[in-house]
């Protein structure tokens, strides 16, 4: 995910819970967006990243 094209343009990018849950873990995922300075939202099972 955060290869995708949109976090090198300082966008945002969402992904389910359930796959990150799933993928990942939902505190690895947590602790990679804090340690990039992202910020993170979770809205309707989907988890809004940030990325500027």
């Amino acid at each position: 995910m955060f290869a995708a094209k949109a976090v090198e343009r300082g966008s945002g990018v969402r992904r389910s819970v359930r796959d990150v849950e799933r993928e990942v873990g939902r505190d690895f995922f947590v602790a990679e967006v804090r340690r990039r300075g992202f910020h993170l939202v979770e809205c309707g099972g989907q988890f809004i990243v940030i990325c500027n």
